[in-house]
């Protein structure tokens, strides 16, 4: 037994690592060995779990009543093949895609499997297109890329300004509530007859696309992302080996995240699908007023393996520390806790740490990893018990990493059967992808934990795309100067673009957090000099030293591709939109809201 972890050494992976070192300094990192057999298709996972264990729970959601509402494995193996059948005969297809726009769901979740069990791409988008988006403009551009035969969403009202935006002739509506004229019900699908999703599902292979992902869009529009049934099954082969206690105890999770996401849509949905585990879609969320319904579920839910954003545990945390009750619950059953979407504080982590000992007298893994849509996601995960919040591992077994000099850092790519083969109709972005050994290029630089043993992991060290060069040539790696700002200011900002591009040195547009919108701004303008002043003397250099900032006044727009619907914010966007705010910044006369330190 582990005493770190509470679980067998034999749970989780043990690499061994062999490195390929060229000329110009690129680095080649993969494990040793060969990644292990697995499924041609995801349809045939879900048969193995319905012969096996057809009355265990698959997924399950709350009624508005307060009780569960559960599908077993034989149940939605039934219902998938009718749902199947059903849109087959609609006429949907490989090159008739069925579009979703709503959020999670049973039924969001069964007619997924239903595509996939019968080969039709599906394409779960953010609901954000549809109901924030003010010109469905981003909408236009992912139904104009695909072509969809179908439209999905739970409230045919809700969404009838989305389906208008994108109505054509022949692609017809499916509601579960509030059809409307002409749409189909839900309840419809159901109705078809199984037997016809025989022939299909007998014809899928391991190159049979399942769905299309899209990447956030914030540069443009978004990038239909090409899933394969052989990614998929790959990635979760490699998870297998790197979680290696899923195999003796299925997984049961309860996540809130969104399936339009290749986190939530990709890694956890299927992690739990094709290893036989239940999988409780959490209605609450990580923001006030929703929070409490995460933390009823987490009451009723004995987790093996959770999974959050930082944003969440900074929430969770106190009532674990607050509630034994609930600890106890939490951290009865967890093999481990993983995070994601952005850096944990450290006094987050030790504070986590600290609750699963006092709950269990033992260790309980914390750990993140990095991966991309385009990755599958699973790329590179930690299995180490750290001190320190921020190490995302080593790459997965049958990937390859490559870490080129760029920059003064080492840029990241890989090559596996886990990678994509490119964009949906978009062959021009697919050969920007990858360079000419046919690597994925991630776009983040990573830093080893030690640069003498690079088994030890790394910590991502920016994205490449973000970092600039001030006029003295110095790179400026604006993710770690972004965060070290916001943290720096206490709480009164909640992001910052970082601006300075061939400039003689760092200023930034700050973006008040509720604490700094509330203060008078006398008081503000204070608060704002004196911690601004502080971080300024302890940078180590005109790289990590911001002189000057400004106070935006417009919030980030979405339509404009300035904050992506997962709300982080695109820095190249938003300086080009604000040019003129920024000029001003570097002007020798600013202006009374400038400060300059």
């Amino acid at each position: 037994m582990n005493k770190q972890t509470g679980l067998n050494a034999s749970d989780f992976w043990q690499p061994e690592f062999e490195y390929e070192t060229r000329p110009d300094g690129t680095i080649l990192m993969r494990q040793r060995g060969a990644l292990g057999d697995f499924e041609a298709t995801l349809a045939d996972y879900f048969d193995t779990w319905a012969d096996a264990t057809p009355d265990s729970t698959w997924i399950a959601r709350r009624h508005e009543g307060g009780d569960w509402r559960r599908i077993s494995y034989g149940t939605a193996r039934r219902q998938i093949r009718a749902i199947g059948a059903s849109l087959l005969a609609m006429g949907l297809g490989p090159d008739r895609p069925l579009l979703i726009l709503s959020e999670n769901s049973l039924e969001h979740a069964l007619l997924g499997m239903a595509c996939a069990y019968v080969g039709i791409p599906y394409a779960p988008v953010s609901p954000a297109y549809a109901l924030v988006s003010k010109d469905h403009g981003k909408l236009r551009d992912i139904a104009a890329a695909l072509r969809p035969g179908a439209l999905y969403a739970d409230d045919g009202d809700a969404f009838a300004p989305a389906f208008s935006a994108i109505a054509e002739e022949g692609r017809q509506v499916i509601a579960l509530r509030n059809p409307g004229a002409g749409a189909i019900s839900f309840d419809d699908l159901l109705a078809g007859d199984p037997s016809g999703a025989g022939s299909a599902r007998a014809a899928l292979t391991d190159q049979t696309v399942v769905k299309y992902l899209f990447t956030s869009g914030s540069t443009g529009a978004p990038k239909a992302v090409i899933n394969t049934n052989r990614m998929i099954c790959a990635s979760q082969a490699m998870i297998r080996d790197c979680y290696r206690f899923l195999t003796h105890q299925p997984p049961v999770v309860l996540d809130w995240a969104p399936w339009n996401h290749t986190a939530a849509g990709n890694k956890v949905f299927y992690m739990v699908t094709t290893n036989g585990g239940t999988y409780y879609i959490d209605d609450g969320r990580p923001v006030p007023g929703k929070f409490d319904q995460t933390l009823r579920n987490l009451r009723d839910v004995c987790c093996s393996w959770y999974f959050n954003v930082p944003v969440g545990y900074d929430m969770l945390v106190a009532e674990l520390e607050n509630d034994p009750a609930l600890a106890e619950n939490f951290f009865r059953d967890l093999g481990m806790m993983f995070y994601a979407g952005a850096g944990m504080a450290q006094l987050t982590w030790d504070r986590l740490r600290a609750a699963g000992r006092k709950a269990t007298g033992r260790e309980v893994l914390l750990a993140t990893g990095l991966g991309a849509t385009e990755t599958s996601p699973f790329a590179l995960a930690c299995t180490h018990v750290q001190e320190k919040s921020g190490n995302i591992g080593v790459p997965a077994l049958g990937l390859t990493l490559k870490l080129v000099p760029n920059g003064g850092k080492l840029e990241a790519r890989l090559k596996g059967p886990t990678i994509t083969p490119g964009y949906y109709g978009d062959p021009a972005k697919t050969a920007e992808a990858f360079d000419d050994e046919g690597f994925y290029c991630l776009g983040d630089a990573l830093r080893p934990a030690d640069p003498d043993d690079y088994a030890k992991g790394f910590f991502f060290d920016g994205r490449i795309a973000e970092n600039f060069k001030l006029t003295t040539g110095t790179w400026v790696a604006v993710g770690a100067v972004r965060a070290g700002l916001v943290d720096a200011l206490g709480g009164l900002v909640r992001d910052a673009v970082i601006v300075g591009e061939d400039r003689s040195e760092l200023g930034a547009l700050l973006l008040l957090s509720d604490k700094g919108a509330a203060m008078g701004n006398d008081a503000l303008r204070a608060a704002l000099d004196e911690k601004l002043t502080q971080v300024a003397r302890s940078a180590t250099g005109s790289a990590a030293r911001v002189r000057r900032a400004v106070v935006l006044q417009d919030a980030p727009s979405f339509d404009r591709g300035e904050v992506t619907e997962k709300g982080s914010l695109n820095q190249r966007a938003m300086r080009a939109h604000n040019a003129a705010l920024i000029d001003r910044l570097y002007a020798d006369d600013p202006g009374e809201d400038v400060i300059r330190v």
